[in-house]
């Protein structure tokens, strides 16, 4: 099986593209963050041989055809301020899930919205996908406000739906439809 080719997809004043090691910084000040490394797979140390390894892990995505990893970047600069991915687990049934984060220097500014915008609109555009999924938690407005503002629907609370720090969270389930 082919792995995944990986856009670089323009998001306004950002871009959307792979990661690459010069972005090691970002991760890093996520990792120091008291909620990103709870809820995504970025390391809870800052060691420069973990972070190596997030980063490695973010390319294997493509390997195995789980999803897409993009690395959100200043569009003149090209410093990295988040990230946002496409998972593909249940592609099978014409469903993809999304997930994003913005280092905590960089939130209030619209940059989750206009990566959350421009992913979900190159998604959306693909043959197998017709329902893209997000997760928020209900305390997250920011979040929750981004996606809505991206045109996604909630659909419900889905309570005790994830672990999040060994505790069972409840959950936002929003969805945008082709």
């Amino acid at each position: 099986m082919e792995p995944l080719n990986q856009p670089i997809l323009d998001a306004a004043n950002y871009r959307l593209r792979p990661f690459e090691m010069k972005d090691a910084e970002v991760v890093r000040e996520a990792s120091a963050d008291p909620l990103i490394p709870l809820i995504t797979t970025v390391p809870t140390s800052g060691i420069a041989a973990d972070i190596r390894d997030f980063i490695g892990r973010q390319h294997q995505r493509l390997i195995t055809r789980s999803g897409y990893s993009f690395v959100i970047a200043d569009a003149g600069s090209d410093h990295a301020v988040g990230q946002i991915g496409l998972w593909l687990k249940n592609v099978e049934q014409g469903r993809a899930s999304v997930g994003y984060w913005v280092g905590a220097a960089h939130r209030n500014k619209g940059i989750a919205t206009q990566a959350l915008d421009t992913l979900s609109n190159w998604a959306i555009r693909q043959p197998e996908l017709h329902r893209l999924e997000l997760y928020v938690e209900p305390w997250n407005e920011g979040s929750w406000k981004a996606a809505e503002r991206s045109g996604y629907t909630r659909e419900g609370l889905l309570r005790s739906w994830q672990e999040v720090d060994g505790l069972r969270k409840d959950m936002y389930m929003y969805s945008r439809l082709k």
